[in-house]
């Protein structure tokens, strides 16, 4: 039954990473449910996230080149505190992490309610000033990198700070942003994974049981997004997602 859990949670949740994001809200409790421990669980989902990243990220490589001069500078930032993140995950307890699961998780999820309005701003705001000429080139890849530390630690809702930060970055075409973001997650991801992997904290059996799932998800989904509603996808993850934090709220407090 575990494997089956996984490997459906794995389709829903790269299906609904193609659709609309919030993938890792499906898959995470699902490596959860399946007796996996929370730190092998959450270093397990970024393992199962990464092929999705990868193929993403050459999907948008052409609508990048405009932006190409940014991804050695990126590239380098991801790397460096991705793995800073990583470790920051590998030296809590499974007992800790347990605790501040609910919190990452209601983050995760505002961040995916909220978070079109606050890039929509976002986007509005920096093409009038430009991003870069008010906050400053330094201020803008401290806030990378700590975007970069929350996704070395924690995978789900990683993509939509990428996008906060590309429009703060005075970025205002979605296509390269969405590009960006694929590529700095890929870039994240490798590097936490490679970590997890040398510790030995990834569930290799079922994390791939659940990568996949995503993979076949992310791939039929894509191939059959028109015929798909995005807004009830949505409001289905968001439903979800809130029922998946109050459990954990639950589970860790209150249980």
């Amino acid at each position: 039954m575990n494997e089956i859990l996984l490997l459906v949670a794995g389709l829903l949740g790269g299906a609904v990473n193609s659709l609309a994001g919030g993938g890792s809200f499906i898959v995470f409790p699902a490596l959860l449910f399946a007796g996996v421990p929370p730190v092998l669980a959450n270093a397990s989902n970024t393992y199962a996230a990464l092929p999705g990243y990868v193929s993403g990220t050459i999907g948008y490589w052409n609508a990048m080149q405009a932006h190409k001069d940014k991804l050695v500078t990126y590239g380098l930032v991801a790397a460096f505190f991705g793995y800073v993140g990583a470790e920051l995950l590998l030296v809590v307890s499974d007992e800790l992490f347990s605790l501040v699961v609910p919190w990452l998780m209601a983050f995760a999820v505002t961040l995916f309610v909220f978070g079109n309005r606050i890039n929509t701003a976002l986007r509005a705001r920096s093409g009038e000033r430009r991003g870069l000429k008010t906050l400053g080139a330094v201020l803008i890849l401290s806030l990378l990198a700590a975007v970069c530390v929350y996704g070395g630690f924690f995978n789900a809702g990683l993509g939509i700070l990428l996008l906060a930060f590309l429009a703060m970055a005075g970025m205002t075409d979605i296509h390269a942003m969405n590009g960006l973001k694929l590529y700095i997650s890929s870039i994240v991801a490798v590097v936490a994974v490679a970590r997890f992997a040398l510790n030995g904290t990834i569930d290799w059996y079922h994390g791939s049981i659940a990568l996949v799932g995503v993979t076949i998800g992310g791939y039929v989904a894509a191939r059959l997004a028109q015929f798909i509603p995005t807004l009830w996808i949505r409001l289905g993850v968001i439903v979800y997602g809130i029922g998946m934090t109050g459990y954990f709220f639950w589970t860790a407090y209150f249980a």
